[in-house]
């Protein structure tokens, strides 16, 4: 069973600011035995290509991504090729389907109070889902991950546990198992199988409010230097 992350953020994200660069997060996840891991920056496409190989020599398996947003709402689109930063309708990524069916389509933090969450435009759009995202951040006494899980076991569709890292120690709280080979195709494979185990820990108040605030706090400086040019 390979651990594996399939949404997060570095300091090559174009919208949030990221304090780690990627491979401080490669070293991090490797230290807490991941195997997989997908980098999925807001809008813009990351090719393993460059880290691979130092990934490798830590046993961990990159896969391509991006978090992609259509019309307003956030999915991530892992293990496409480049030309999936190009989708900008859900008739787009239906085309992006067809064509390269190794890929994974996940619905992150599906029915968060976000403007960025999918909502009800899962029932319309069910068809192009392969899994849904449990995040991390949730409390024992406030989950937004729960019509999510509920959704997904009425429509057969595979849960996958996701952190939305903005920060390294967000990694560890919730993850997957995936029971696949350690290759990028036979991870979204056995994912869209439901060949997975979910894993994930609730957070404390206090860690769960800290990190909202170191989050929104990276968006707000993101967005800042985005309208002063310097991104």
């Amino acid at each position: 069973m390979i651990k594996t992350e399939l949404h997060a953020h570095t300091a090559l994200d174009p919208v949030d600011y990221i304090p780690h660069t990627t491979r401080q997060l490669i070293d991090r996840a490797a230290s807490l035995g991941y195997g997989a891991l997908a980098i999925t920056l807001h809008n813009r496409y990351y090719s393993p290509e460059g880290d691979a190989a130092y990934a490798r020599e830590r046993g961990l398996v990159l896969l391509s991504g991006i978090e992609r947003t259509i019309y307003g709402r956030h999915l991530l689109l892992i293990n496409y090729p480049a030309s999936c930063a190009a989708v900008a309708s859900f008739e787009d990524l239906r085309s992006l389907r067809q064509h390269h069916p190794h890929g994974l389509v996940v619905a992150p933090h599906a029915f968060y109070p976000t403007t960025t969450a999918l909502q009800s435009l899962l029932d319309r759009y069910h068809d192009l889902i392969d899994a849904l995202e449990v995040n991390s951040m949730f409390m024992s006494w406030l989950d937004f991950n729960s019509r999510a899980v509920k959704w997904a076991r009425s429509r057969g569709k595979p849960l996958v546990g996701n952190t939305d890292l903005h920060l390294l120690d967000q990694l560890g709280t919730t993850y997957t198992l995936v029971d696949a080979a350690p290759e990028p195709d036979a991870i979204c494979r056995a994912i869209r199988e439901g060949r997975v185990e979910l894993r994930s820990t609730a957070l404390s108040a206090f860690r769960a409010g800290w990190t909202l605030v170191r989050m929104f706090s990276g968006g707000a400086v993101g967005r800042l230097r985005a309208l002063r040019g310097k991104r």
